[in-house]
């Protein structure tokens, strides 16, 4: 497996619509997860607005700053995916959010990319200088626990979110 992590350029406008119109579609049809959220914030179709505003750079508007990135299958010049990476946790995000949001397009779900996903981005943590990593999901989300442990996380706890649904909270040391 050709995978990496890559910074969104124009090169891959076609396949981020692609993809973003694949997962809206899921979404819509299926009420699935819509993490990462921030891959959703934005129109892609205005691409030049996406992309400047994909991360929050100085963290503004109450926000972290974070970076954003894209899994890219090589062997297929494909995106699957995409990860989130907080650079700090505010009070919000540690309760529900932590330092990774993450996810798998819908046609390419259950093939092991999230835990392949995770594990490039707690690479990009460490770079960032976090050594204890924090994810959440819900608790019926099941594959993603699975992706986090299987990346060394340990459950701490659940709480109930501001939509009232129990979410795991776990943490991964980097060190």
């Amino acid at each position: 497996m050709g995978l990496k992590l890559i910074k969104l350029t124009r090169e891959y406008e076609a396949q981020l619509g692609e993809m973003i119109e694949e997962w809206k579609a899921d979404i819509e049809a299926n009420h699935t997860n819509h993490s990462p959220r921030t891959i959703f914030r934005n129109d892609w179709h205005d691409f030049d607005y996406y992309l400047e505003h994909l991360e929050n750079r100085e963290g503004k508007g109450g926000w972290v700053p974070d970076s954003v990135f894209f899994l890219l299958d090589e062997d297929r010049n494909r995106l699957l995916g995409a990860a989130n990476i907080r650079h700090e946790l505010n009070d919000s995000l540690l309760i529900t959010g932590g330092h990774i949001g993450d996810g798998i397009r819908p046609s390419e779900r259950g093939k092991g990319y999230g835990t392949e996903l995770v594990r490039l981005a707690l690479i990009e943590c460490k770079k960032l200088g976090i050594r204890r990593v924090l994810m959440t999901c819900d608790k019926s989300n099941v594959a993603s626990a699975k992706t986090i442990l299987r990346n060394g996380g340990a459950l701490e706890n659940e709480v109930v979110n501001e939509e009232g649904v129990l979410e795991q909270r776990y943490w991964i040391d980097l060190n």
